[in-house]
Formats: structure tokens, sequence, C-alpha cells
């Protein structure tokens, strides 16, 4: 189980680090479901291993990052809806 956290913990941060250099290099939209897509998982995945470890500012810095990807997708999705 240690193991399968700890992964977690690097894999969220590798999705994290991804989402940002694609957006930094201009490959992806700010505003794009995949880049939020993978703050969404790199969060999760990083919470999850912070937790484990006791680190809460972690948890609760990555617990908004989560909130703001699915905001960011909430958004996505309804003005996809409204276009339909």
């Amino acid at each position: 189980m240690s193991l399968t956290l700890e992964l977690s913990g690097w894999l969220g941060t590798a999705a994290l680090l991804l989402a940002y250099a694609l957006v930094s290099t201009r490959r992806l939209p700010g505003d794009s479901p995949r880049y939020q897509a993978l703050n969404l998982v790199g969060g999760a995945l990083v919470l999850v291993n912070s937790f484990y470890h006791g680190a809460m500012p972690s948890v609760a810095v990555n617990a908004f990052w989560i909130a703001i990807a699915v905001f960011a997708l909430g958004r996505v999705w309804l003005a996809r809806r409204r276009t339909a």
C-alpha cells in the first residue's frame, strides 16, 4: 500500500508539471478540458499522497486545485451544452 501511495504522489506531480509545461509552451490552452483534467487528476493523486504523509497544507492546496479544475471543467461542459 505504501508503494502505491508513493507512486500516486509521483504520478500526480508529473501530471501537474506536464499540464504546466503544456500551457507554458502554448501546446494546450488554459481553458481546455485536457489541461483541466490533468490538473484534476494530478491534484487528486498528490492530495492522497499528502494526506497519507500528514502534510495538511499540501492537502489544502490540492483540494483547492481540484475544486478549480472541477469548476473550469463545469464551465466547459456548460458552454458546450449551450452551443449544442
